[in-house]
């Protein structure tokens, strides 16, 4: 029986971690092949890189690698609740309970298109009133595609000007960035550091108001809840409870904490990765304007002035393979979330105990050089073949895969194309006065996810 995994294993400091976590990864899985071990700190990390190796693990043995690292961040701010970070029965039933609920309100079926045309003007309306004028992306792109997931989960959407949903927006994004700071890393590896770190602070603070506006929208929803007229997630899962309590069963997974963290896990997952992920298009499309114009005219000459719709996909071959290069290229989870063995595994000839934590490097698999033609630059053409026609990658893993893949994958795609081709029909995005293609800087800001680093943008009307 192969001894434990793995072969020269590398001991990184903290700040060297979250710069191999973006950086080195790739470099290493060169160099000690695509299973490998890290350790940060006291903590034992096996890493898998490149396509094959992560699909083995996530798709072929998803049951050996489908549980989740519950860092001492995460267990501190979730105590197993909710969805992303829980395991066992309770996520199980939260997931499907999720799944279930979500589809039935709209998600990536024709609820959400509808959701999503509605507050297409709203966004567009507030890039107008710039007047061609640079900007910040980052709140106006946000707020609309949290409007989505706020419309889905709470029955309604918020107005941009709204204290309580700017306050939700902006707490959720500082989160997931101070989650990926260096200072949380060490507070990960060294728990007894925590009265010392300043961001641990501003993040209890962030959690404990998330969940106490949570926790008064849920109850102005259950004043006027109708059990035969569900408007949301909340609406369902308060019927869902409700209805076990009369039958007698008090200890189900339908309790409060389980709904409060599960809605802000589908809040903050909901709005950060699709929102950032169009951040990173409107940059790359200021960045490349060649690219730019091709997208303008096949929306031109297919759609002309009406308003994109999802079926309009199919026509759109281009469009669609520049959505997916940017979705590649900006890798915004690039190690994914960490997962840790169900049960001791034997895996490409070597034994992974159970409870062993395991990094999946996405970004090593959407820029695998094996699959990818040119993994390090925005190159369209990964998407399309000879013809211009759209070709589906199986390497194209932007939400992960398995037991754990992005529950939201149907919903982020649709909203992704329609806020897109709607922005690009209205508007030509550029660079500010004085600032030139080559100036726009693509390094990304470290955090858990990778936002683009602080730009401004002109938007210029076509009409």
């Amino acid at each position: 029986m192969p001894g434990p995994v793995v072969s020269r294993p590398v001991t990184l400091g903290v700040g060297s971690m979250v710069y191999f976590m973006y950086t080195l990864s790739v470099q290493l899985s060169k160099k000690y092949g695509p299973i490998f071990t890290v350790h940060f700190g006291p903590k034992k990390v096996v890493v898998l890189a490149g396509y094959k190796t992560v699909k083995q693990a996530l798709v072929n043995q998803a049951e050996d690698f489908g549980d989740r690292d519950i860092t001492p961040v995460f267990y501190d701010f979730n105590q197993g609740h909710g969805i992303l970070f829980a395991n066992g029965d309770s996520w199980k039933e939260m997931r499907r309970f999720a799944l279930t609920n979500l589809r039935d309100f709209g998600m990536g079926k024709k609820g959400s298109e509808e959701k999503i045309l509605e507050e297409i003007p709203y966004l567009i309306e507030v890039l107008e009133k710039h007047e061609g004028k640079a900007f910040d992306t980052a709140q106006p792109v946000l707020y609309a595609v949290s409007n989505i997931i706020s419309a889905i989960v709470y029955g309604s959407r918020f107005e941009y000007t709204d204290p309580l949903f700017t306050g939700m927006v902006d707490r959720a994004k500082e989160s997931i960035h101070l989650t990926g700071s260096a200072s949380i890393q060490m507070y990960n590896m060294f728990p007894w550091l925590g009265p010392w770190i300043n961001n641990l602070t501003r993040l209890k603070k962030n959690i404990a108001d998330m969940k106490m506006e949570v926790t008064e929208l849920v109850r102005g929803l259950k004043e006027t809840l109708n059990p035969h007229m569900c408007r949301g997630f909340v609406d369902s899962f308060l019927v869902r409870k409700q209805t076990l309590e009369e039958s007698g069963n008090m200890d189900s997974f339908y309790h409060d904490d389980n709904l409060v963290f599960s809605v802000g896990n589908l809040f903050a997952a909901g709005t950060d990765t699709t929102g950032t992920t169009l951040r990173w298009g409107l940059l790359l499309m200021a960045k490349y304007p060649h690219i730019q114009d091709q997208v303008q005219e096949e929306i031109s000459r297919v759609i002309g002035s009406r308003q994109p719709l999802v079926e309009d996909r199919k026509n759109l071959p281009y469009t669609d393979a520049v959505i997916h290069e940017t979705q590649r290229l900006a890798n915004i989870v690039p190690m994914s979330i960490p997962h840790t063995t169900s049960r001791d595994v034997t895996f490409q000839g070597y034994f992974i105990k159970k409870g062993t934590s395991v990094i999946p490097l996405l970004t090593s698999v959407l820029q695998d050089d094996s699959e990818w033609e040119s993994p390090n630059t925005f190159n369209p053409s990964h998407f399309l073949d000879e013809q211009g026609g759209f070709v589906k990658r199986d390497a194209f893993m932007a939400f992960s895969a398995g037991r754990r893949v992005c529950l939201g994958e149907g919903l982020a795609r649709m909203e992704l194309f329609l806020f897109f081709t709607s922005l690009l029909q209205c508007f030509h995005f550029s660079p500010p006065p004085g600032v030139t293609e080559d100036d726009l800087d693509l390094t990304p800001l470290l955090g858990f996810t990778l936002n683009p680093s602080p730009h401004q943008l002109s938007a210029v009307s076509r009409v």
